[in-house]
C-alpha cells in the first residue's frame, strides 16, 4: 500500500476516535471539556508533517483521502451510542470540519513557513489559527439546534475551552512532538537519500 493511503488511514482513524471520544465530558472547576481535544491537533501534526517533508499536494492528497472512510466510520462509532440523526449530523459536521480546516492548515503552515527560518513558527501559528476555526466551525455544525440538549445550549462554551486545552496542549506536547518526529523522519529521507546516491 502506498504510503499516502497508509496515512490517510491513519488520519481518518484519528478522525473517527476524535468523534468518539467528542460525547465525553470531563470537567474542571465546574467547566466542561470535551477528550477529543487532545488526539484532534494530531491530525494536524501529520498536515504539517506531510507538507513540510514532501509538498502541499500530496498533504491535501491525504487530507481528501482520509474523508470519506474518516466520515464512514466516525458515523457507525457514533451511531453505536447516539441516535441516527445525531450520528450522521456529527459524521458530516466532521468530514466537512475536516476537509476545510486541513486546506487551511496547508496555507497557514506553509504562509509562515515561506517567511520565517525557525522551525516552531509555522506550525504554532498554524496550529493557533486552525485550532479557532476548526472548533467553532465544527461544533456549530454539529450543535446548533441539536437534540442532544446539553449540546445545544452549551456548545461554544465547550467550544471555547476545547480551544483553550487544544493550544495548551498543542505548545506543550504536541510541538515538541512534532519536532521530534521532524529530526527522525528527515535523518531517514537524508539517509536513503545518501544510500541511493551511493548505489
Amino acid at each position: 500500500m502506498a504510503t499516502k493511503y497508509k496515512l490517510a488511514m491513519l488520519m481518518a482513524f484519528i478522525m473517527a476516535l476524535s468523534n468518539y471520544l467528542v460525547s465525553f465530558k470531563f470537567e474542571v472547576f465546574g467547566t466542561p471539556f470535551a477528550m477529543s481535544a487532545f488526539t484532534i491537533p494530531l491530525v494536524y501534526v501529520m498536515t504539517d508533517l506531510i507538507t513540510r517533508l514532501v509538498g502541499q499536494t500530496e498533504a491535501r492528497n491525504v487530507a481528501l483521502l482520509s474523508l470519506i472512510p474518516g466520515m464512514v466510520a466516525s458515523f457507525f462509532i457514533i451511531l453505536s451510542h447516539a441516535p441516527f440523526e445525531i450520528a450522521l449530523r456529527i459524521a458530516l459536521a466532521s468530514g466537512t470540519s475536516h476537509v476545510v480546516s486541513n486546506l487551511l492548515d496547508i496555507y497557514v503552515f506553509q504562509y509562515f513557513r515561506n517567511r520565517y527560518k525557525q522551525w516552531y513558527i509555522a506550525p504554532s501559528t498554524s496550529g493557533v489559527v486552525v485550532t479557532i476555526f476548526s472548533t467553532y466551525f465544527f461544533f456549530a455544525l454539529a450543535f446548533i439546534n441539536s437534540t442532544n440538549a446539553f449540546m445545544a445550549a452549551n456548545w461554544y462554551i465547550v467550544a471555547t475551552n476545547q480551544i483553550l486545552v487544544k493550544i495548551v496542549c498543542g505548545m506543550m506536547v504536541i510541538l515538541p512532538v512534532y519536532k521530534i518526529v521532524l529530526d527522525y523522519l528527515t535523518k531517514k529521507l537524508n539517509d536513503s537519500n545518501s544510500q541511493q546516491q551511493l548505489g
